[in-house]
Order: C-alpha cells, then structure tokens, then sequence
C-alpha cells in the first residue's frame, strides 16, 4: 500500500515553519492518544502515523532528503522516524524530549512517559477501571461514595528500585540502558524494547526481599469518589492520581470510574428530566382535581384542570435532576392515565346512566366529530 504524504498527514504546506509542524503534530497527537483512544486499533495506526511524519519533518537533513526523494530517500537511508515505529512505546522513546515538554504537559501532566532517547524513561502507572453503583435518585445532588480496590503501589522497603537495600540495578549490558535495541534488516533500521531489562535500561541483580525485585507491592485501598449532581448512567468519572504507582518520578495512573444507575419501577429519566405515569379517575379529569404526586425529592401537588383527557402530559417545573455541567433542573413530567372502573355501586351506575342520557344532547367536540364520521360512513 502507498504511504501518504508527511505533509497530508500533517495538514500542512511543504513551506512549514518548525512551530506550525510542532502544533500540527501536537493535534493530531492528542487526538489519537493511546489514553484517549484504548483499545482502538485505527486511531492507534493514526498515531503511529502522524509520529512518523513528524519524526521526518521536525529534521532538517531528513525533510531535504524527503523533498527531493520522498519516502525512498528516508527509507533508503534507514533515518529513525522513516517508518520503523512497531508499537507505541518506540514513539515514546523517539520523542520523549516531546512527550515531556508543555507540548504535552497540559494534557497528560507533564509527560509521565518521559524519558529521552539512551535514558531509563520513567514509566507512568497503569489506569485502573471500577464501577460506581448508584440509586436512580442519588444524582439528585452532589454525593461521595467509597470504592475498595486493590493496586500496585511503589514498595516502601527499596522506594521502588527492586532492589535489595544497599544495592542498585546495574546498567543493561544488552541494551546499553537505553532500553531499547536497533536491528538492521537490509537498508532499514528497527528500534525494539530491550528483551533483557523489558525497556527499563537496568537489570536487579540483587532483588528487594519485600517486593521480590518487582519494585511494587499490591495494597488494598478505600478511595473516596466525589459524584457530581445530575451525573447520568454510563457516563466514566476520571479521577486523576489514584491508579497504579509510576516508576520513581513518574506519575501514577488514573483510576476510572464507570457509572451505572439502577432503574426505578416508577421513575424514567430522559437527560435532566423525569417521566411518570399517574392514573386518574373519570371524575377528577372530567370535573379537575389537585392531586398528590411522588417526586425525586418527596411529594408535590399537581393540578388536574378540568376536561383532562387521558395520556395528556402535565409537568411539575424543576423537580428533575440537575443539569450536568449546566444550571437549572430539569422537570417532571406526568402523564395522567384515565381509569375506568371495573366495578360501580348501584348508586354510581344509576348516576352514570342518568349522565349517559344526556350525552347525545351535550357530547365533546371529540365525540361530536366521531359521531358526524360515522353518519357519513353508515348514510343515516
């Protein structure tokens, strides 16, 4: 498959400054981020693919040859950046000066990848994922809810280095501590994670008895999760920090917190607002009623007017849940359902047959309509 053009990936004209390419690159980037975007297989290749364009285009010598060859002069001549990135992390290592200036800073906290080429990069702990469970009212306000977990944390014993205390890793001879290799394959050049230290630059060869040369200990752990008002199901709650514990110096992990809201056997929510069904009788619609109605917060009085039909939509302002993100509440929303008896005293059937004798002489509009379409269809 032909590759696409550096400067089409990038979005920019072949007259480009430095900056420009640097912002270019820097969108795209953050855009298809790995953290953004896991487990996405296309925006990952993206990412590969803006990488490598940038990686050609931010040199001087590589664009020239790029110019005037394309993608046959930076191949050809085996330049890092030209096409050999096999997995995310050699784009780490690539661009580590990068991935931890301000470029990134604002958006991944300052480059917790880190780590330029031919140094041990600290590594950024690993984001852990829980489920928050929650009544169908608890979004009604801001709540706090207590999530147990269990997490890999820096060991106390040799402060994260796996090493027994007194000694220190010693420099991956494999590697040369870079930790990562170059193979050449004809005029093509492969950067690879070192196979001996796992891209680390070191090997323990006198591991920590505590935590056994892994450099962590897994701990239980309570975090309190703060929920915002109006939260609603399905939505992920990021919370920074409380992950996995980083490599010495580096950031730990974020932990993610996917809501989830129990249905109500009464309530439906539709973004802010909230839908109940209440039945009514023939009487309170027909003659108007105030009515007690259940609510998020209690109770409420809602007016029935007089000649209500059934399934007619009333709404009781600002009973609904707060407005994620936004101001106000939404409302609830009551449909009221007429009910027809299923039994009647001889009193209410005698009043009912003395009302029906006089329906042919004072019917609705509806059934005035009804009853003129029949006439028509029937001929009388």
């Amino acid at each position: 498959m032909a590759k696409r053009d550096y400067y089409e990936i990038l979005g920019v004209e072949k007259n480009a400054s430095a900056d420009e390419l640097k912002k270019a690159y820097h969108k795209l980037a953050l855009k298809f981020h790995p953290d953004r975007n896991q487990g996405d297989k296309e925006a990952e290749g993206k990412f590969k693919e803006a990488a490598e364009a940038y990686g050609v285009l931010s040199d001087e010598q590589k664009r020239r040859s790029y110019d005037q060859f394309g993608h046959a002069g930076v191949d050809a001549q085996g330049f890092p950046g030209g096409g050999q990135f096999t997995n995310v992390e050699d784009i780490f290592s690539a661009f580590g000066d990068i991935f931890g200036s301000s470029v990134f800073g604002d958006f991944f906290g300052g480059g917790g990848r880190g780590g330029g080429r031919g140094q041990r990069r600290a590594r950024r702990g690993a984001s852990l994922r829980c489920a928050v469970e929650l009544n169908f009212a608890d979004p009604v306000e801001a709540i706090e809810k207590t999530i147990e977990l269990r997490r890999g944390e820096l060991c106390e014993t040799c402060h994260g280095s796996g090493a027994k205390a007194g000694t220190k890793p010693s420099i991956c001879n494999t590697c040369g501590g870079a930790g990562a290799v170059m193979s050449s394959a004809g005029f093509f050049q492969m950067r690879s994670t070192c196979p001996q230290c796992g891209g680390t630059g070191e090997v323990i060869t006198d591991p920590c008895g505590t935590c056994r040369g892994a450099g962590r200990v897994v701990k239980p752990r309570e975090i309190k999760i703060k929920v915002p008002a109006g939260i609603e199901d399905g939505i992920t709650l990021r919370v920074a920090g409380e992950g996995e514990s980083g490599d010495p110096g580096a950031e730990s992990g974020d932990l993610l917190c996917d809501v989830r809201i129990k249905p109500h056997p009464v309530f439906k929510r539709a973004e802010a607002d909230v839908y109940l069904v209440v039945p009514i009788s023939f009487a309170q619609a027909a003659l108007g009623a105030s009515i007690e109605v259940p609510t998020l917060r209690g109770k409420s009085e809602l007016k029935v007017p007089r000649g209500t039909q059934s399934q007619t939509v009333l709404k009781l302002k600002g009973e609904g849940f707060p407005r994620l993100g936004g101001y106000g509440k939404g409302d609830q929303l009551v449909e009221v359902v007429v009910e027809v008896p299923r039994k009647l005293t001889k009193d209410q059937e005698k009043l009912l047959r003395s009302f029906a004798e006089t329906e042919d002489q004072n019917v609705t509009p509806e059934r005035q309509g009804f009853l003129d379409m029949m006439k028509k269809l029937i001929g009388k």
